[in-house]
């Protein structure tokens, strides 16, 4: 199918539209996750490069880990929401691809 075709095949098909849209929002939450990753794994260099003791660092590493383990939880309940709402997109896809070979 030629380049141009697949644009207007995407915004004549509602579903279509939806699935797309879907992609793009989970690809966004995940990357914006890896940004968060990435200032934690920063911000935990940082507190470690700063302690001057056993105990100061033992203290950077805690809240790191409270840190990983909160964004643990929030990456759990966004693959739960993004893989429900990809399955409700996918879902209304199929079916209106099947309603629409079925009529023509």
């Amino acid at each position: 199918m030629p380049r141009e075709n697949i644009g207007s095949d995407r915004s004549a098909n509602p579903a279509g539209s939806e699935f797309f849209n879907t992609l793009q929002e989970m690809s966004r939450d995940w990357m914006e996750r890896a940004s968060v990753e990435v200032e934690h794994g920063l911000k935990l260099s940082k507190n470690l490069s700063a302690a001057h003791s056993v105990p100061e660092a033992i203290t950077a590493y805690q809240e790191w880990l409270n840190e990983e383990m909160d964004a643990c939880a929030e990456d759990a309940r966004r693959l739960m929401s993004s893989g429900q709402k990809f399955m409700d997109a996918s879902s209304r896809l199929l079916s209106n691809g099947l309603t629409s070979a079925t009529t023509t």
